[in-house]
């Protein structure tokens, strides 16, 4: 049976096309991972430095990715938003415990109406952070995480997903701070659990710049690094690269019902942020999508077609707030 997607026409994919494509899923989430665990060993630092007891934080980031052309004809823009609150309970010696939730939607624009492979995407996580101080001045992160991701009008509960990010890292100098950490995680439509190795590393190699494996723009999602240079206390510039990638369940119509979709790209953004005191940041972006590709499986799990997309320039704003 042949679908479309665009204005192409695709056979179902064999096997090996199958297997070949859950080998580059697994490459891609390695490094999911590794920004996943980062960003919470990033916040997990700058929570440390907040008084201690219970506190709050609110961020959120939209993003409008303009019109890219599809490999075999057609073309799609997209637009993301996200919002995170959670509370924090910090203790004296740098150890916290949180409750942090998220909702986050990708609206997708095909230029074909009526033969588009998906539209309204839906991201919801539940996760638990939690620091322990140890001694010679380490630290251990763990952090559990449920997830829903879907198309709206799919089940929620087909888009669930769970998983767990921990590592350890040690203050080297008053400067750098690093250490491993491993990633445990479920994925919608693989059977077996995935495991990730990560890298936590956050550096200030000289005076006003700072090198981490960081979520540099506040909520985004996605693995990746950010080059930061303090231009004042309140001003920031800087660059990041991060690898995304999305996978979540498709609804009962469309081109493959009941199927699954996947959106990857490597963003490369340009970023200038403004705060104006410790608790408040505001940041605004603008860069270009990279090396993009959607995929899309059946319900059975055979891939029925996958295109590259032509590079996308992005543009968007983040804040946050810790109170």
């Amino acid at each position: 049976m042949d679908e479309r997607f665009g204005c192409h026409t695709f056979s179902t994919g064999s096997q090996k096309a199958k297997k070949d494509s859950e080998q580059m899923i697994v490459s891609e989430k390695i490094a999911v991972a590794a920004i996943a665990v980062a960003a919470n060993f990033a916040a997990g630092a700058a929570q440390s430095q907040q008084p201690i007891g219970w506190g709050g934080i609110v961020d959120g980031l939209a993003v409008y990715q303009g019109k890219a052309d599809l490999d075999d004809g057609g073309d799609f823009s997209a637009s993301r938003a996200f919002l995170r609150t959670g509370i924090i309970n910090r203790f004296a010696d740098g150890s916290f415990a949180g409750l942090v939730l998220s909702y986050g939607q990708f609206s997708y624009d095909f230029g074909f109406p009526g033969n588009q492979p998906w539209e309204d995407v839906r991201d919801i996580r539940i996760s638990v952070p939690l620091r322990f101080a140890l001694d010679g001045g380490a630290s251990v992160l763990i952090s559990p995480q449920l997830r829903w991701d879907y198309e709206r009008g799919a089940s929620a509960s087909d888009g669930f997903t769970y998983g767990v990010f921990g590592g350890i890292s040690w203050a080297l100098s008053p400067n750098l701070r690093i250490g491993p950490a491993l990633g445990v995680f479920s994925e919608i439509g693989i059977d077996d659990l995935e495991v990730f190795p990560a890298v936590l590393v956050d550096w200030t190699f000289a005076e006003r710049w700072n090198l981490s494996t960081g979520s540099g723009l506040g909520a985004t999602q996605g693995p990746g690094v950010s080059l930061e240079y303090a231009v004042s206390d309140a001003v920031k510039v800087g660059m990041a690269v991060r690898s995304e990638s999305i996978r979540f369940q498709l609804d009962d119509e469309g081109l493959a019902p009941d199927g699954i979709g996947e959106d990857s790209s490597i963003p490369v953004v340009l970023s200038l942020q403004y705060a104006p005191n410790p608790g408040v940041s505001f940041t605004a972006f603008a860069g270009a999508e990279l090396n993009g590709e959607l995929k899309l499986e059946n319900a059975a799990g055979r891939e029925v077609s996958r295109q590259s997309y032509d590079t996308a320039p992005i543009a968007g704003v983040a804040f946050q707030l810790r109170f």
